[in-house]
Formats: structure tokens, C-alpha cells, sequence
């Protein structure tokens, strides 16, 4: 047992594993609710029919303006079915830069222009950045790259972005340029229903979500869309109306999926539930609290933080002015049982040796530590950062050696037993634990 800390991970409910192993993962039901090309649908049709329910109460918005497909098998087929539905082959998206901490299914290339991601090849894509000096994302930048590059789409959204997205300033730069706007709010989403984030519904035509990171539910993904009238203003025909339905229903069945993971679709409505639940609000309250007490003490240790802090449920820690690399850092954690991940961070060139890691509270929250036991994890990870010093300067820099260097480490197995000892006084949900 140790501490995780991956931004993108979460313990779910016993109640939703419990769905993802019962006897719906062993029904075909391709197409919708009342339109499926395989019969014995009846039950399969209610439980969809009240995940969608669901999935729109829990966030707040209306079954008059809004639609939900439930159907994508995760975030990034529901990226992908978003573009595949909206956009032709070669049209033009704004994404954030992943090094500046957005997604690869928001467009990214590396610097060698290498299309890494389906989305950089199928469409053109220009990233925006964060500001090198802030770590913030430079919104004046990016409203003049969005009127010179006039992309179909643009998409606000990241996975190691610790501020808040000014979503009324996208709305606007996005109007200006004739422009989609789609939030990806995979990572924040449970913070988004809880109320602990900006609400994206309010400014943005589709809203793509995952739902096992802090919504804490099985992984799979959903997208909504906008339906009914459009709000009268400039350009806009009176009486027109959004027609997403059924583009982006046809573009997830059969453009790109097969038959959707009932299993996954009963464990989702089982999550959207408990999300609605107030005691969920003081969950998602609690992670905002213990990220930034994690992020409080490593900055009193001189340590540099992207953005110096956050608003969220994670911190992104840069390692560049210590000299150490992330996959280093990443690979003493692991040794000691604390899992987080190497990333990226402005400026940097590769993903795979980047210079920094992305830590994140939904976890470890989930299982019931507080900012003091947040502050104890930071102190984990200042000894697990002094170890990577030390070996490094015994063994040298190249990762080859450096592995070297952690064989029968002392120093790891000292600290690897403090942190089973800590993690072992925190239950883990969704398992019955034996004495």
C-alpha cells in the first residue's frame, strides 16, 4: 500500500465496481435508446436512458438545452468523435500546447513538427501556450494567433493546468474568429458538478469529460452538446437551431465505436448519483484544500511550482532549477510507493525526459487524508527529490547510471517503509480491508 498522486487516477465506489462486473458487460446494445439494432434492450435502454438523466442533473444544466451522449468508451474517442462529427479533414483547431499542459487529443506535434496525436493528423492544428514568465495562458497571445490562423474550433481544456480557464474570454475570441468552442474538462469535471470550478456550459457549444478522474467514476468518457434555439445575436438566423444531436450521436455509433460498454454506462450512472450527493461537495471542496497545501509547502522548501500554486486538484512541480529531470523523480517515487508522473513543462523538448512531475490530490483524498496528511506527503517528496540529488552526483546524470545508483539503495528502502507505514492508516475505498 502506498500514496498515489497521479492527477489523472481516483479509487472508486464499491457500488460502481460492482456494476462494471455484473451481467452487462455481456449485452450488445449498438445504437440508442428505443433505436438498436440488437433486440433484449429493454433494461439496457433504461439504465442509458438514466445515466443521461444523470449525467445532465449532476451538472446543473437543462435536458431543453443540453443533450448527452454517454456512449464514448473514454476522453479521447469522445475527442475524437467531437471532431469527426463537427469538423471536415484538414479544418483548423486551437489547442493548448502540451508542454504548456494541455492534451494530445487537443492537436499536438512536437518541436521536429512530428504529428503525434490523430487529431494533428487528420485536422491542422495550432497550439496556444502559457506565458513563459506566469505559467499562465497568455489570452492576448492567443486571441491573435486565433484571428490570424481562423481555426474552425477552438478547445480549452488541459491535463497539468492549475488555474482556472477564463471561459468567458474563450467565448469571446471564439465569436470573433467564427469559431467552435469546446471545453475538455476530463480532468476538472468533479470539481465542475461540485461547484469548485468554473462551469463550462454556461460559455462553450460541446463540453467532453472522462469520468474516472475527480468525478471518481469507472473510466469512460460522455460528451454534451448544445441543442434547441440558438441565442439571437449578430449572424445568427432567427429560428436556428443547434444540430449536434445527430452529428455527434453518428460520428460515436458506427462512425467510430461498436457496441457501447454497458457495464461502464450502469457503473456511470451509479457515479453521477453519488455525485449529487452532498457529501460529494465536501470531497471535491477537500481535494482543492489539500492540493494547495501540498503546493503550500513545497514552495516554503524554495521549490518552483508552474503558476506558483493552484486552483485545482493538482500542482505541477518544476525540477528544471534543481537539475533534476522528472522521469528521475518519477522513478524514486515509484521505489518508495508514491506514484505520480513525469511531465512536461514549458520550454521543455521532449515528453519523455521532461523537467517536471504532475502531482494530484483526487486519490488520496478519496481515501481520506487532510491538509496536515497533505503536508506530510510533500515531505515524502522532498526526501524522495534529495535522493535523486544524491545519486545523481554519486552516479552521474545519464539515466542508465543513474538506475544504477538505486540498486539496494538504503535511503529508498528507509523512506519507502515510512510511506507504507503512513499510507496503511487511510481505508481504501471500494475494498474490504483485512486486519
Amino acid at each position: 500500500m502506498g500514496i498515489e498522486l497521479i492527477a489523472s487516477e481516483n479509487f472508486t465506489s464499491k457500488s460502481v465496481m460492482e456494476c462494471l462486473g455484473s451481467a452487462f458487460t455481456n449485452k450488445y446494445s449498438e445504437g440508442l435508446p428505443g433505436q438498436r439494432y440488437y433486440g433484449g434492450n429493454v433494461n439496457v435502454d433504461k439504465v442509458e436512458n438514466l445515466c443521461r438523466d444523470r449525467a445532465l442533473q449532476a451538472f446543473g444544466v437543462s435536458p431543453d438545452a443540453w443533450g448527452v451522449n454517454v456512449q464514448p468508451y473514454s476522453g479521447s474517442p469522445a475527442n475524437f468523435a467531437v471532431y469527426t462529427a463537427l469538423l471536415q479533414p484538414h479544418d483548423r483547431i486551437m489547442g493548448l500546447d502540451l508542454p504548456s499542459g494541455g492534451h494530445l487529443t487537443h492537436g499536438f506535434y512536437n518541436a521536429r513538427g512530428t504529428k503525434v496525436s490523430a487529431t494533428s493528423i487528420f485536422f491542422e492544428s495550432l497550439p496556444y501556450k502559457v506565458s513563459s514568465e506566469t505559467g499562465l495562458i497568455d489570452y492576448d497571445k492567443l486571441e491573435e494567433k486565433a484571428l490570424d490562423f481562423r481555426p474552425k474550433m477552438i478547445i480549452c481544456g488541459g491535463s497539468a493546468y492549475a488555474r482556472e480557464w477564463d471561459y468567458a474570454r474563450f467565448r469571446a475570441i471564439a465569436d470573433k474568429v467564427g469559431a467552435l468552442l469546446m471545453a475538455d474538462m476530463a480532468h476538472i469535471s468533479g470539481l465542475v458538478a461540485a461547484k469548485e470550478a468554473a462551469h463550462p456550459f454556461e460559455f462553450c457549444d460541446i463540453v467532453t469529460t472522462t469520468t474516472h478522474k475527480s468525478l471518481r467514476g469507472p473510466r469512460a468518457g460522455m460528451i454534451f452538446f448544445r441543442r434547441g434555439p440558438k441565442a439571437p445575436k449578430a449572424g445568427v438566423p432567427e429560428g436556428a437551431v443547434y444540430e449536434f444531436e445527430n452529428k455527434i450521436n453518428m460520428a460515436v455509433f458506427p462512425a467510430l465505436q461498436g457496441g457501447p460498454h454497458n457495464h461502464q454506462i450502469a457503473a456511470l450512472a451509479t457515479a453521477l448519483l453519488q455525485v449529487q450527493d452532498p457529501s460529494f461537495k465536501v470531497y471535491a471542496k477537500q481535494v482543492k484544500s489539500n492540493a494547495a497545501a501540498l503546493g503550500k509547502r513545497l514552495m516554503e522548501k524554495n521549490y518552483k511550482l508552474v503558476t506558483s500554486g493552484t486552483d485545482n486538484h493538482l500542482v505541477l512541480w518544476d525540477l528544471r532549477p534543481e537539475g533534476i529531470s522528472g522521469n528521475k523523480m518519477e522513478k524514486v517515487c515509484e521505489m518508495a510507493h508514491i506514484t505520480l508522473n513525469k511531465n512536461a513543462v514549458f520550454g521543455d523538448a521532449s515528453a519523455l525526459s521532461p523537467g517536471g512531475v504532475r502531482i494530484g490530490a483526487p486519490a488520496m483524498t478519496s481515501r481520506g487524508l487532510l491538509e496536515a496528511d497533505f503536508e506530510q506527503v510533500a515531505e515524502f517528496l522532498h526526501r524522495a527529490l534529495q535522493i535523486c540529488l544524491s545519486v545523481q552526483t554519486s552516479h552521474g546524470k545519464m539515466l542508465k547510471d543513474f538506475v544504477v545508483g538505486l540498486e539496494n539503495n538504503k535511503e529508498i528502502e528507509g523512506l519507502c517503509a515510512e510511506v507504507e507505514a503512513f499510507a496503511q492508516k487511510f481505508p481504501m475505498p471500494g475494498f474490504e480491508m483485512s486486519a
